[in-house]
């Protein structure tokens, strides 16, 4: 969120704190990545489980996407065969996630979902 006096003179823009949060969003806007973190939330899936939960996601886009999110240190997988599972810090996103997923909730229930106006708490 931008503060009130985002812009002002001296509010650099490439400053390292917006320089990892624009990173941050460049990873999670990706689609397909924030499905995974949603599925691998309860625990550890196999790549094929994984493939069969995320619907109609490629299995080159997943792979992809995984590869992704090992490197941020999000995801990680256990033995050459092993599953993917959510790293210390992928948990701590899901965490900080999960605000968002409430609010999806109340969202998709609320009458005003289906006329693509925001409901209003």
């Amino acid at each position: 969120m931008r503060s009130a006096n985002s812009g002002a003179a001296g509010d650099s823009r490439s400053a390292p704190a917006h320089t990892r949060v624009l990173s941050a969003i460049d990873l999670l806007g990706q689609r397909w990545t924030l499905r995974i973190i949603w599925e691998l939330e309860p625990g550890p899936l196999g790549f094929l489980q994984l493939r069969r939960s995320m619907g109609n996601c490629s299995s080159s886009m997943l792979s992809n996407r995984l590869q992704q999110l090992q490197e941020a240190g999000l995801v990680q997988k256990n033995g050459p065969k092993g599953a993917y599972e959510l790293t210390v810090s992928g948990i701590k996103l899901s965490d900080a996630l999960q605000p968002l997923w409430n609010w999806s909730e109340t969202w998709s229930s609320a009458p005003e979902a289906d006329s693509g106006i925001l409901p209003r708490e």
